[in-house]
């Protein structure tokens, strides 16, 4: 046998793993994704890292040339969204909390323990406003990690000239950004709709095969995506940018095929390839702004769902074709949305009342302060670096606190290979430029690969720039593994293991509540109505209760697929409770599915089985949540085949046959 094998067969036929083999979870966190490079970002982030560095060495000032970088550099790791309007909070926001941290850290810079009580204080504030959202998020993480390069490094005086330098940075970033606005305006909603008519395309061609059900899934995820592009900031803009009102009319518009799908799909049997040829006409009609009268040339329908299909498709042409915008099918299937100061006081309250908000940021606090404590008792080079490793790693929407630890220490590892060879071969001076563009040009391309990639990109970039600050050149190598080592290993000890709920999750409880949603799903979709008025109604709540489901359950998959990078035992949890996170996704494309065939001539069912179904729900729900394993249910006989609610029934019982442990 060589030694290259990784596996050995015994003689069942199966194979065993070796023992010496990288674990799985670990190996998911290395493996690159396969998104794709984003050129535009990639050339960006050149520009904006190399410039300023040109400027300062052009005005004899490579200090604050190498600041204004720094700045530029949270900047281009912050330029995550699409739509123009979100990349101007996205950069803007944080910069303001950015400037702010680094004027707290440079007023305690060299004041011993009373930067330690500080930084601990900042690092709990910063943990807090991580809970509230996407941009809060980052506006935390960038408040602390300035405030710690503040106290940890020497700044020009007066005080406020670091804040100053830094905060150019990220406006020269957002101001590259926003270079496009007037040529593309509205071009990355547009799009981001037009994907979503695609992915269903895709997802009706695959109705009918074994494919069905991952193209579903990335029908929910782009409709997620163009949802929430199209209404980043939907609170003020109705009646008043006409564009906006058009995208979102034509994305709902597109909510009865995405319910029609799962009927076409239980007939095990394709749809005519019109079909799926019409959605993508009209997707290419969204991304170019074409209007004017248009004929669907499709087969006559003869089943329940194809009839559906034929007169939802034709309703979304009709849309999506019209001259002016359709403003009374404008709402978000979410529900109308309040308005954004309302938003704002209830985000705060919920982060000063929630138990997680106030669990993270002490956290975070523990772990700065023992970094701080750490390195004011032990002399540590470049100790700044060690808080600095704690506050990424620690990130609570950046993924597995464990498994990021360690693929922080092995980027890190990787990008100082890189690091010594730059900072050995390279002059300092105008050297510098070039070699940064190339640099910083790969923290997006990277970034996109994945975690350990993106830090692997970071590190020289952040050397290059600490070097031109401190002129200390190769020495700087050593230094920023070793603090990088003890960084992680404090995350590990105070962040992870101190914490059962970091280790010992028990997944089973949103999942149990997504169950009890799908219950509640089954009693909303055969709810009985008393007349037209109340049909209206009725269907607008079924349709938002549908889309808030599927979203939940996108990120409840979201959640266990994070779990299952985590050593055990929680990523073996993950892995046991997997299956039934796909069951109730098929439970409710079931029940949808059966909702359609009513709606196009089957008969409803009974008030008896939706009561059934809706019991055998609640009882699975319930055993989920009081087990930290699958758990043993009784699965009822089946009902009546010729019942439209057949199907639904079928997958509630394969989800509770899941749910028993292996004999």
């Amino acid at each position: 046998m060589t030694t290259e094998r990784r596996t050995e067969h015994i003689p069942s036929g199966r194979a065993r793993p070796n023992p010496l083999a990288p674990p799985s979870w670990l190996l998911a966190g290395l493996r690159p994704t396969s998104a794709p490079v984003p050129w535009a970002a990639v050339l960006r982030a050149g520009v904006a890292l190399s410039v300023p560095l040109a400027v300062g060495f052009a005005l004899d000032e490579p200090e604050y040339g190498a600041l204004v970088s720094m700045g530029a550099l949270s900047g281009v790791i912050g330029d995550t969204a699409d739509a123009y309007r979100m990349r101007v909070l996205n950069i803007a926001v944080p910069q303001f909390f950015g400037a702010v941290g680094v004027a707290l850290g440079t007023l305690v810079f060299g004041q011993g323990w009373l930067a330690v009580g500080v930084l601990t204080l900042i690092a709990l504030v910063s943990g807090m406003i991580s809970s509230i959202g996407t941009v809060a998020s980052v506006s935390g993480l960038l408040l602390l990690l300035n405030a710690v390069v503040g106290a940890g490094l020497p700044m020009p005086r007066p005080w406020w000239i670091a804040p100053l330098l830094l905060g150019a940075g990220g406006l020269f970033v957002l101001a590259l950004t926003l270079l496009g606005w007037p040529l593309r305006g509205r071009r990355p909603e547009r799009a981001a709709v037009a994907a979503a008519y695609r992915a269903l395309a895709d997802g009706l061609e695959a109705a009918g095969g074994p494919a069905y059900e991952d193209r579903r899934r990335e029908v929910t995820l782009a409709l997620n995506h163009a949802y929430d592009l199209v209404l980043g900031r939907r609170a003020r803009v109705h009646g008043r940018s006409p564009s906006l009102v058009r995208m979102l009319a034509q994305l709902n518009v597109l909510i009865p095929l995405v319910e029609a799908a799962p009927a076409a799909h239980l007939r095990r049997r394709p749809l005519p390839p019109e079909v799926p040829a019409a959605v993508r006409e009209l997707a290419d009609a969204v991304e170019e702004g074409r209007t004017g009268s248009h004929t669907l040339v499709l087969p006559a329908p003869h089943s329940q769902s194809e009839r559906a299909i034929d007169a939802a498709l034709r309703h979304a042409a009709a849309i999506v074709h019209l001259g002016e915008p359709e403003t009374h099918n404008v709402d978000d299937r979410l529900g109308r949305p309040a308005a954004l100061r309302v938003r704002a006081r209830r985000a705060v309250r919920d982060m000063m009342l929630s138990s997680a908000s106030w669990r993270y940021g002490l956290r975070l606090a523990l772990c700065i302060g023992l970094a701080q404590s750490l390195v004011s008792l032990i002399e540590v080079e470049r100790s700044y670096w060690v808080a600095l490793t704690v506050t990424f790693v620690l990130k609570p929407d950046f993924g597995s606190v464990f498994s990021r630890a360690l693929l922080r220490a092995l980027g890190t590892a990787a990008g100082l290979v890189l690091a010594a060879a730059v900072l050995s071969e390279v002059p300092r001076g105008w050297w510098d430029v070039p070699v940064m563009f190339a640099l910083a040009a790969l923290i997006p391309a990277f970034s996109a690969k994945g975690y350990a990639f993106q830090t692997a990109a970071i590190t020289p970039v952040i050397l290059l720039l600490s070097d031109l600050l401190n002129h200390q050149g190769f020495d700087l190598i050593r230094p920023r593994l070793l603090d990088s080592l003890i960084g992680c290993a404090i995350t590990l000890l105070a962040g992870y293991l101190l914490w059962p709920e970091s280790w010992r999750t028990r997944l089973g409880d949103r999942l149990a509540d997504s169950v009890d949603d799908a219950a509640r799903y089954v009693e909303r979709s055969f709810a009985p109505v008393a007349d037209e008025a109340a049909v209206r109604v009725a269907r607008q709540a079924r349709l938002q209760a549908r889309r808030r489901i599927y979203r939940d359950l996108s990120g409840v998959r979201s959640e266990f697929q994070r779990a299952l990078t985590e050593p055990p035992p929680t990523g073996a949890r993950a892995a046991a409770w997997w299956p039934l996170v796909v069951a109730v996704e098929r439970i409710v494309d079931a029940t949808t599915a059966a909702r359609v065939r009513v709606n196009h001539g089957a008969e409803p069912p009974a008030a008896e089985e939706v009561e059934r179904i809706a019991r055998e729900l609640r009882g699975l729900a319930e055993g989920v949540r009081s087990s930290v394993t699958p758990v043993r249910v009784e699965v009822p006989p089946a009902l009546d085949a010729s019942s439209v609610l057949s199907p639904v029934h079928q997958e509630v019982a394969a989800a509770r046959a899941i749910a028993q442990p292996a004999r």
